[in-house]
């Protein structure tokens, strides 16, 4: 079971409570809505989630190569926290559905889809336009919730290849969870050709997040060894149930990159998930092993950077931007990106 990534779950109300009406699709399982309840972020410069707006609009037209969904269930990212408050460092348009990821049944396809058919149960893919292979300038911008709509609304029309089916053995909630935190945490220990995670290594991951939580369990069930931070007995606690084989308090142990380092034997660790930034990479550089993999992840580092960004946070910056970002002070304090 997998446990521990989301905030909550974003929930709509049964979707035949909402079904005013009916269209004709090329293939349908059932009689289509004409309209779809979703939240929508008319702006992104909020101090507060007052600006989110929650509406009844008409059910996207259905393109040949798309198949419409019924959400079921939708994940809460650290992304979807931060976009209608400005905060996010990447591009978005206005007006955008948020919700990174999400699961449902296909009601209806396109002329053109052969993946898939009415009824068969699907999980939305965070990069729309990436099929395979490393990221480029034009699939980092098809993000859902984000560049395009995504998945807080009742029905969502979808590229075929923006979507993959749904493991059975998974119910919507738990389903909804994988594509954004499970595939990030899955690609930084197995994504580097040449350095995938083998049974014995030492894995060590930051916090009690999606991703750190996803990773947890991977690396346990490879039959690694994990080494876990946290800033508290209550999520220590958590950890333990996950599996980790040792917890370091990082506010109890500043030096916890040194402790880790012990914890091995004196060899350091093999793959450390970093979604600290700046804040954590000397503790993490000290905990590496040599010829180790550190994969960087995320972004919440950039809103604890409260003076002007050394070395370090600029080599932090986000390189697949389109455009070569600067940094500009937040009116709360601290320093962002900004395009």
């Amino acid at each position: 079971l997998i446990v521990g990534i989301i905030t909550k779950l974003i929930q709509f109300e049964p979707l035949h409570s909402i079904f005013t009406a009916s269209t004709s699709y090329f293939t349908m399982a059932q009689s289509i809505p004409k309209t779809v309840k979703q939240w929508t972020i008319p702006s992104r410069d909020g101090k507060d989630f007052s600006g989110l707006k929650f509406s009844e609009e008409s059910v996207p037209e259905l393109g040949d190569g798309q198949v419409l969904v019924k959400i079921q269930g939708a994940s809460l990212n650290y992304r979807d926290l931060i976009l209608p408050l400005g905060k996010y460092p990447f591009p978005a348009k206005d007006g955008v559905v948020p919700g990174s990821d999400g699961a449902g049944t296909v009601l209806a396809v396109g002329k053109n889809v052969t993946r898939f058919r009415p009824g068969d149960k699907v999980v939305t893919l965070f990069n729309q336009g990436h099929i395979g292979g490393s990221l480029d300038q034009l699939s980092i911008q098809t993000g859902l919730g984000g560049v395009t709509d995504g998945t807080f609304r009742t029905v969502g029309a979808f590229d075929e290849h923006g979507l993959v089916p749904m493991p059975s053995n998974l119910d919507f909630h738990e389903a909804a969870t994988l594509t954004c935190a499970g595939l990030t945490a899955w690609n930084g220990l197995y994504g580097l050709e040449g350095k995938k995670l083998l049974p014995g290594q030492w894995v060590l991951t930051q916090g009690t997040g999606g991703v750190s939580i996803f990773a947890v369990q991977f690396a346990k069930a490879a039959g690694a060894k994990v080494i876990a931070t946290t800033s508290s007995a209550e999520k220590a606690k958590l950890l333990e149930k996950l599996g980790a084989d040792h917890i370091i308090n990082y506010r109890e142990t500043p030096e916890w990159g040194a402790k880790a380092k012990e914890l091995t034997g004196g060899a350091g660790v093999d793959h450390i998930i970093e979604v600290a930034g700046p804040t954590s990479m000397k503790q993490s550089l000290n905990a590496i092993k040599i010829d180790g993999v550190i994969s960087i992840i995320g972004f919440v580092w950039w809103a604890l950077i409260k003076s002007d960004p050394g070395f370090v946070d600029w080599a932090f910056q986000p390189l697949h931007h389109p455009r070569s970002p600067c940094w500009k002070p937040c009116p709360d304090g601290g320093y962002v990106p900004c395009c």
